[in-house]
């Protein structure tokens, strides 16, 4: 059983940055494709960034692109989401996903395997 455990989230004023991890455990992750979603109030999981666990492909929602950078630590089974000039409109839950497999979908479904969320607030 995969288990994923998120940790980083806080209030930032805009401008500010935060550094979201998510540790992996219960098997190796070759092979996995690893998301970033959010969920704001009263609206529907998004797709943030994805990594490949096996290369060094990433993926980004074109409203974080240049602001947010996906990383991965292999020693620690442990995946990073680098939040930089953040805005209001980021505020939200951030959940890490994982799934088998090397094609990285945006589809929150597909995901058997999510943490319990972070929240990330971010004031004007």
């Amino acid at each position: 059983q995969v288990q994923l455990v998120e940790s980083g989230g806080g209030l930032v004023q805009a401008g500010g940055s935060l550094r979201l991890s998510c540790a992996a455990f219960g098997r190796t992750f070759i092979n996995y494709a690893m998301v970033w979603f959010r969920q704001a109030p009263g609206k529907e999981r998004e797709f943030v960034a994805a990594i490949r666990w096996s290369g060094t492909s990433t993926y980004y929602a074109d409203c974080v692109k240049g602001r947010f950078t996906i990383s991965r630590a292999d020693a620690k089974n442990a995946v990073y989401l680098q939040m930089n000039s953040l805005k209001p409109e980021d505020t939200a839950v951030y959940y890490c996903a994982a799934r088998s497999g090397v094609v990285v979908t945006t589809t929150p479904s597909v995901y058997p395997s999510w943490g319990q969320g972070t929240q990330v607030a971010v004031s004007s």
